[in-house]
């Protein structure tokens, strides 16, 4: 067996973590990313030599490492809307993949993307101004979804003279907060992202500090890929495959959640039960699926299925006209109590209204939230009560929106209004 391939099939062993970076404008989340990519060797040889000549012209001294991810910032130059940009790096542990999210308030809609599928998020702070508003919005954003691991990463620490004390104040103050949150996992690590202080090498600067660094721990944490696994059997159905020449009926959609066999019995709408007889996939008849497999269903009886319908495992979820959620607003557009919107929950679209919006969050004291406010607007995180026109077999968020996630859509313009998740509260 060459060699070549030896390492192909030890790459495609290493497991791939899912991670995002956040934080507030200048905390150095650019030049962050680019020291991961310059020190993992990331970077093509061409690409580095470019950041090494515009450094030189800027009059940098050494290099740049923002340059290497600042297509964001040439994007807000030219007025484009600023959206993630994903980077994709690899050590000899592991392949990372990794939602770079832009850092100003008023996209925080699009840190809400970046973190909806990522096991870990990378939180950076400056540490001359410590914990701010805008780093207790991504705590927030984190435990609403279901984010288990926040790493915080005090940043510039060599602008503070490799202060302990100084990180240890900033420490003591987020883990307090996401104590607060109920976040499992808080880390906290002193760097400096242009240094390269425990990034992804150890620190020369900071003899009392003796934890990992931040590269390490992205080594380490263990990959939960399988919490949708764990989860019950949900098929919501995408497409019904007809063929009347050889009487070939499918159910074609994406297992979000559990798995399901041959011969399962499974629970469709109105109380109805069947047996699964057949599971085709793209590469042929298969007797397994599970979590993020798409495949077409083959049932025993026949049943009147459409897009939208669930297959699902007893018990069943039960189906509602009436939920409890909490909503990101995604719009300067305020979503109003009484509203009709339409709703996106898996495969279905639905009319709806938003009954009530209960509580704006305010995520800086847990005693002045705003009740009974006038409407969402963007960037809010509201509890709200949504009423559907029909009835929707919705349940509480888990698994990173395997289950419980939806989207508020203007009916006029077709624009998403806000991001939501079913019975998340916070308080």
């Amino acid at each position: 067996m060459s060699n070549t391939t030896l390492a192909s099939e030890a790459l495609a062993d290493r497991a791939t973590l899912r991670l995002c970076t956040a934080g507030s404008v200048d905390d150095g989340k650019s030049t962050f990313v680019g020291r991961l990519l310059h020190d993992t060797k990331s970077v093509l040889a061409d690409q580095l030599a470019s950041v090494e000549r515009t450094s030189a012209d800027r009059g940098f001294e050494g290099l740049d490492l923002s340059l290497l991810v600042d297509g964001l910032r040439a994007e807000r130059e030219q007025g484009i809307t600023i959206d993630v940009a994903y980077r994709y790096f690899a050590t000899d542990k592991r392949t990372f993949i990794l939602a770079d999210t832009p850092g100003h308030v008023q996209y925080t809609r699009n840190t809400v993307t970046g973190m909806s599928n990522s096991q870990v998020v990378v939180l950076l702070v400056d540490a001359r101004n410590g914990v701010v508003e805008q780093t207790i919005r991504h705590l927030t954003v984190s435990k609403l979804l279901g984010v288990k691991t926040v790493i915080l990463g005090v940043n510039k620490i060599d602008l503070v003279d490799y202060s302990q004390e100084v990180f240890e104040d900033i420490r003591a103050a987020f883990e307090a907060k996401a104590q607060e949150l109920g976040i499992e996992e808080p880390i906290a690590v002193p760097i400096s992202a242009l240094k390269g202080d425990n990034v992804a090498e150890r620190s020369s600067n900071m003899d009392w500090y003796t934890g990992p660094t931040v590269l390490e721990l992205l080594e380490t944490i263990p990959v939960n890929s399988g919490r949708a696994l764990e989860l019950p059997f949900r098929f919501p159905i995408q497409y019904v495959l007809r063929e009347h020449a050889s009487d070939y009926r499918a159910y074609a959609g994406k297992v979000t959640a559990g798995s399901i066999s041959l011969n399962d019995v499974v629970s469709a709408p109105n109380g109805r039960e069947t047996r699964v007889v057949g599971i085709d996939s793209a590469d042929g008849e298969v007797e397994h699926a599970e979590a993020g497999d798409s495949v077409a269903l083959r049932l025993a009886d026949e049943i009147d299925l459409t897009r939208g319908d669930l297959l699902a495992a007893q018990p069943r979820p039960e189906d509602v006209t009436e939920f409890a959620a909490t909503v990101v607003g995604l719009t300067e557009k305020d979503l109003a109590p009484g509203k009709p919107v339409k709703l996106r929950y898996g495969t279905s679209l639905v009319r709806a209204r938003l009954a009530s919006v209960d509580r704006i969050l305010d995520i800086d004291s847990a005693d002045s939230d705003v009740i009974d406010p006038a409407g969402v607007g963007l960037n809010d995180i509201a509890h709200v009560t949504i009423q559907v026109a029909d009835e929707l077999p919705v349940e509480d968020y888990a698994a990173r929106g395997a289950v419980g996630s939806f989207l508020l859509i203007d009916q006029a313009s077709g624009n998403t209004l806000a991001a939501g998740f079913v019975g998340t509260r916070l308080r």
